[in-house]
């Protein structure tokens, strides 16, 4: 049954994944849907037809949660999508965030033994973690799982605690703990979530990790590996020598005064079959 102490949004960022997008809605059995509130797709401005596909899909699907899609005013990359999505959740009194990311990597059903013990209400982040034991990683060639397994090596060095993971695409987040928007001014790109990551220590949010499935088929990445290893790296000194005072500093390319998009489909579900909101 759905907790009456959370009301939680599925945040799903998609950007060029109209070929995953459908897979991604079909996740959504009509068990996983009762215990959500509102599943949203936010459109990063996609050059292909991810929108339409998610609004034509998410019609069929959704018959026990409410569905949404958004359309990003501008391509505010991965991060600026998380940051729209957060204000639009904190704004519409949502308790929690959930983030499943839109090119079906992750699995939403991994989460779903948490929501069912009430896992998400006794931490501030629940954070999906491919390397971590128990999880299953489905394409993922060895160099790539070696290095991350070295970055979240070094990340724990620097804040002291076990890292399982820097952001995969399934996390959940207590939006009472990021009501401050203290991360509008994190990047807006893939890195994002690394400098969530780093923030949630710093304020000493109650963080767990769980292991997740992982696969890698058909999808488009858009990570330039190496550029992205060095980024990292300058991420993670800048934090390590400046701490609070760097996750002040206001280290996006560029800077949008805010993050804001419209919303182009909704279907509101107003008997849940017996099941409280």
């Amino acid at each position: 049954m759905k907790n009456n102490e959370s009301k939680i949004l599925v945040f799903i960022p998609a950007y060029r994944c109209a070929k995953q997008i459908v897979r991604v809605l079909q996740q959504f059995s009509v068990e996983v849907q009762r215990l959500v509130d509102t599943v949203m797709v936010v459109d990063n401005r996609s050059p292909d037809d991810t929108l339409e596909v998610a609004q034509e899909t998410g019609k069929q699907i959704f018959t026990d949660c409410h569905f949404k899609v958004w359309l990003n005013k501008e391509n505010y990359g991965l991060g600026g999508s998380h940051k729209a999505a957060l204000r639009y959740a904190i704004e519409n009194g949502f308790t929690h965030l959930i983030v499943l990311h839109g090119d079906d990597q992750a699995d939403i059903k991994d989460i779903v033994p948490l929501l069912r013990s009430g896992v998400h209400l006794e931490n501030d982040c629940l954070l999906g973690a491919r390397f971590m034991k128990g999880s299953n990683l489905i394409g993922y060639s060895t160099f790539r799982t070696f290095g991350n397994v070295v970055y979240n090596a070094l990340f724990s060095l620097v804040v002291l605690k076990s890292v399982w993971d820097l952001g995969s695409g399934l996390n959940m987040y207590r939006l009472s703990a990021l009501d401050s928007y203290y991360y509008e001014t994190f990047p807006d790109d893939l890195t994002f979530n690394y400098l969530m990551l780093l923030g949630s220590y710093q304020k000493k949010q109650k963080i767990r990790f769980f292991p997740i499935s992982w696969r890698e088929e058909d999808q488009v990445s858009n990570v330039k590996i190496v550029r992205q290893a060095f980024k990292v790296l300058g991420l993670l000194a800048g934090y390590a020598f400046g701490r609070g005072s760097y996750l002040k500093k206001d280290v996006r390319t560029r800077r949008f005064d805010e993050y804001t998009g419209t919303i182009v489909y909704h279907k509101e579900v107003s008997e849940r079959n017996g099941v409280s909101t």
